[in-house]
């Protein structure tokens, strides 16, 4: 038995998103058959469509899912038909960093999540006629009316939130927030920047950051940033010395620092702007960014963090936002913008040209 789904197919690199009815194969044991309600888009899409990342093409992308559960295999526990749930990266559950909470490391991370394929190499998406397209992206392939999930990767939510604005926490959100809040582990009281505006910003607020600096070249993103709690506002685009304008928000210099831009000038920013002692994460910097940096800039304890997935165990994180946003101190629909499925053209094209802080396609009411 299959079931029968519509997926925006990526076909080429640089292409459009083209539809096509698609067969899904029945859960696994252990996997899980999700009806999607909605789906984020995230900078790791566009990476893929640009071929940055040689996820194999043609392949149904989107990993920031959010829907309800419609079937199990025999050996999930976590999850019920009827239950909503996110969907966020997957990993193999048995390395060294699996077993110790820290998945988003998992040593089949590329396997897990850019191969577009379970991790036995097989692919549960299948065609009447022509190419099939690879499936199984980050464990779920979300830009489809179905994704089959690991149990894994599948985090039931609470029913009472809107599952357009849980689904982003998947990835995006999560990666954000979670820099903050668990792999620098910002505390309060701390001084903070962060290059681009989003999640982080809130997290920092949440943490109790006394000084957050936003950094961002779109004056629109500025003020929400504001409004989401930051204390000072920098346009790179009108300063001409950076590092100099970050610094004198403290004498000491910034304590952390986050980059999630990937642009290389940040990273010389954010580093000489750095306190003694002082932290720079970065999630976006990939291979050829050209992001280089004298190791004789570090003398006085800094360090460089690389960071995926903010090192969330997503089962936690992804609920404590959840409650966050529920108690108005995470309002995580600031930052989103709302797409019909079949505009998910139009949607790559606002968020790449920043237009949007955060796209999210709708494909039906939860129910």
């Amino acid at each position: 038995m299959t079931t029968s789904a519509r997926a925006a197919v990526l076909e080429a690199q640089d292409g459009p998103f083209e539809f096509h009815d698609i067969e899904i194969e029945d859960p696994r044991p252990d996997e899980v058959l999700v009806r999607m309600v909605a789906t984020g888009i995230c900078a790791t899409d566009a990476h893929v469509r640009a071929q940055r990342m040689a996820t194999p093409l043609p392949v149904v992308l989107g990993h920031e899912g959010g829907g309800v559960v419609e079937r199990v295999g025999v050996a999930v526990t976590t999850v019920e038909p009827g239950d909503h749930v996110v969907l966020s990266y997957h990993s193999c559950g048995r390395c060294k960093p699996c077993l110790s909470s820290h998945a988003a490391y998992c040593d089949s991370v590329w396997a897990a999540n850019f191969a577009a394929a379970r991790l036995d190499g097989s692919n549960g998406l299948h065609v009447a006629r022509g190419t099939e397209p690879h499936g199984h992206f980050f464990g779920q392939s979300s830009f489809a009316t179905h994704a089959l999930a690991h149990q894994r990767n599948t985090i039931k939510v609470p029913r009472d939130l809107p599952l357009d604005v849980m689904a982003p926490l998947g990835c995006g959100l999560q990666t954000g927030a979670g820099a903050v809040l668990k792999a620098l582990a910002v505390p309060a009281g701390a001084s903070f920047a962060v290059f681009g505006v989003g999640a982080a910003v809130m997290a920092a607020h949440v943490a109790g950051a006394t000084t957050i600096v936003a950094v961002d070249v779109d004056g629109g993103r500025l003020d929400l940033a504001r409004a989401l709690g930051a204390t000072h506002l920098v346009d790179p685009g009108r300063v001409e010395d950076l590092t100099g304008v970050l610094r004198a928000v403290d004498e000491r210099g910034l304590e952390y620092v986050l980059d999630t831009s990937g642009r290389a000038e940040n990273l010389d920013a954010g580093v000489g702007a750095l306190a003694p002692m002082g932290r720079f994460g970065f999630v976006a910097f990939h291979e050829g960014a050209g992001a280089m940096l004298d190791a004789g800039r570090l003398t006085l304890g800094q360090s460089l963090q690389g960071i995926i997935q903010g090192d969330a165990v997503s089962s936690l994180l992804i609920n404590d936002l959840a409650q966050l946003y529920r108690a108005g101190r995470f309002p995580i629909d600031r930052l989103l913008s709302f797409y019909d499925f079949a505009d998910i053209n139009t949607a790559f094209e606002d968020a790449g040209s920043g237009r949007v802080t955060k796209a999210v396609l709708r494909f039906t009411s939860p129910g």
